[in-house]
């Protein structure tokens, strides 16, 4: 899918701007880019520290080992599940998983199967004592501390910023874009004086 504003071969939309035009949104934006191409509030996107944040090392083999305990499952289902019953505050990826999966079956603590050209993973006897000896449900720590309220107002603000400069870009003139990417930098200038503890004009501080 073609992102707003960009097209192939280094022409984008009204203006034909092209590569240079993405470098000053990345200034605009910092290493993530523009939201829409993937930063953490484009769609889908969680951001650092956000939903899409990890859990402590291990977490991954004991929560495989907890899930197993319900029933068999694949190893796509279980990446659901932890995201499901952690409130999305975890999602291990594919690469933990798989790995952690073939380790648990390499020590005779699970077995797998073939089913609809896709592996089944089953407890064994040895599997469910460690799993019975563990913690029951190890994903829970990964959403401890979360203020669920606060960053789903930060994800709507986030947004919504993203969306109204997303359609400047695709559909304003050169001198538009110019006034939204000014109005995007002085933002992030702006917050960042905030973790600064400084002075920002019309805020901060000097506030009435």
């Amino acid at each position: 899918m073609r992102s707003p504003g960009f097209g192939h071969q280094g022409h984008c939309g009204p203006g034909h701007h092209g590569w240079g035009d993405y470098e000053r949104l990345r200034a605009a934006f910092g290493a993530f880019g523009p939201p829409w191409a993937g930063g953490p509030w484009g769609p889908g996107g969680r951001g650092r520290g956000g939903p899409g944040g990890r859990a402590r090392r291990g977490d991954v083999r004991a929560s495989i080992l907890a899930l197993l305990k319900d029933r068999p499952m694949h190893g796509y289902e279980m990446i659901q599940e932890i995201a499901d019953r952690s409130g999305g505050a975890w999602r291990p990826s594919p690469g933990s998983v798989y790995p952690t999966l073939q380790l648990l079956e390499d020590e005779g603590l699970i077995s797998s199967a073939s089913e609809g050209g896709k592996k089944l993973f089953t407890l064994t006897e040895a599997g469910r004592a460690e799993a019975e000896a563990g913690p029951e449900a190890p994903w829970q720590d990964a959403g401890r501390g979360v203020d669920w309220d606060a960053l789903n107002e930060i994800r709507k603000a986030g947004g919504g910023l993203a969306e109204a400069f997303r359609q400047v870009w695709a559909t304003g003139t050169p001198e538009q874009r110019d006034k939204a990417l000014a109005v995007v930098n002085e933002a992030r200038k702006k917050l960042y004086l905030i973790l600064a503890d400084e002075d920002t004009p019309g805020g901060g501080k000097g506030a009435n």
